[in-house]
């Protein structure tokens, strides 16, 4: 280059891109100075704001759908876990529940056996049921208690009801009961309204005890409670055996037979109470001392009119419509003991 020439003039364009520049930042500065004096561009990016607020919804909506799905499927699992947790919970309730009605249950009962016992005055034992045997030809239960315990031959049986039966074995451990409903049981009642005396006999159904040769002049009437007599010295007098159910004829037309509902609970409860005197002072006089002779089964003999047989305490068998006598060999009872009256005895 010659030493002469002039140096390049500057380009239009760069000229007019300095003034622009220059422009801008004097622009820049003005605003900044009137938002800062006025505060105007605040309203203005605060509007800004609210029109491009869907716009920010929109962009974060994938990421709330995540969370949303997230969160749903750890809420699904918690609640199913405590949904079993409380499943488990109720179920365990639901038993201790069921536990402690069983043992409200069995502490009602209880309390009505002491109960019973102690408005009665009686020396009693509590003895629980070991095993049952309802089958209509043999009605015993089997006690947990025996000889060890004091349990005797003979002892009579109840409940808070009544007369449930009388121990008819024993050994050791363990003692059976034949229960009053049993086909070969037979008890002395009578009738508590009128003293009218009477022979229950079991039917093999715990639900019904049967009264047969009822006279039909007797005063007997459905309702009526019928309660042990004594007589024999077998069951203690005055404790409640049934209720008269029902009254029919017999298929002679001559006597009554009374269906009768038995006072204790036969088919539930696993307590009984065992009376510890056999024989209650002031039964009936005249009667015989040999009480395993009461036990054995009576014979069946002719009818005598209004004469009611008086029944083994035990395993007698039923006698016939009419009435019954002992063993042969034994001591004939008195007329107390049979039912009828000392008028109707025979002149010995």
């Amino acid at each position: 280059m010659p030493a002469y020439a002039s140096p390049t003039p500057p380009r239009t364009g760069d000229v007019a891109g300095t003034l622009r520049l220059l422009t801008y930042l004097a622009l820049a500065v003005a605003l900044l100075v009137l938002d800062h004096r006025g505060g105007w561009l605040t309203r203005i990016r605060a509007q800004a704001n609210v029109a491009v607020q869907p716009l920010w919804w929109l962009a974060g909506l994938p990421a709330r759908l995540g969370d949303s799905v997230r969160d749903d499927a750890v809420t699904r699992s918690m609640l199913a876990e405590d949904n079993r947790r409380l499943r488990n919970a109720l179920l365990v309730s639901s038993a201790r529940q069921a536990r402690l009605q069983v043992a409200a249950a069995e502490n009602a009962r209880l309390r009505g056996l002491l109960g019973a016992a102690e408005r009665g005055g009686l020396d009693v034992q509590l003895a629980p049921i070991l095993d049952i045997d309802l089958d209509p030809t043999r009605q015993r239960v089997i006690l947990d208690a025996g000889s060890r315990d004091g349990v005797r031959l003979g002892q009579s049986v109840i409940d808070a009801g009544g007369l449930v039966g009388q121990i008819i074995e024993v050994t050791p451990t363990t003692a059976t009961v034949l229960l009053i409903t049993d086909p070969d049981h037979a008890v002395p009642v009578l009738v508590g309204r009128n003293g009218v005396r009477l022979v229950a006999y079991g039917q093999g159904r715990s639900d019904q005890l049967e009264v047969p040769n009822i006279p039909l002049s007797a005063d007997v009437k459905v309702g009526d409670a019928i309660i042990t007599s004594g007589l024999g010295g077998r069951f203690p007098p005055g404790f409640p055996v049934g209720s008269v159910a029902s009254l029919r004829p017999d298929d002679s037309r001559a006597f009554l037979v009374a269906a009768l509902a038995p006072a204790a609970r036969l088919d539930r409860g696993r307590d009984v109470l065992l009376l510890q005197q056999a024989r209650t002072p002031g039964a009936a006089s005249g009667v015989s001392e040999n009480l395993d002779q009461a036990s054995a089964p009576v014979q069946p003999a002719p009818a005598t009119g209004t004469e009611a047989a008086a029944p083994a305490s035990g395993a007698g068998a039923k006698p016939p419509v009419g009435g019954a006598s002992p063993l042969p060999g034994s001591p004939r009872p008195p007329a107390a003991e049979r039912g009828a009256s000392p008028s109707t005895e025979p002149a010995p």
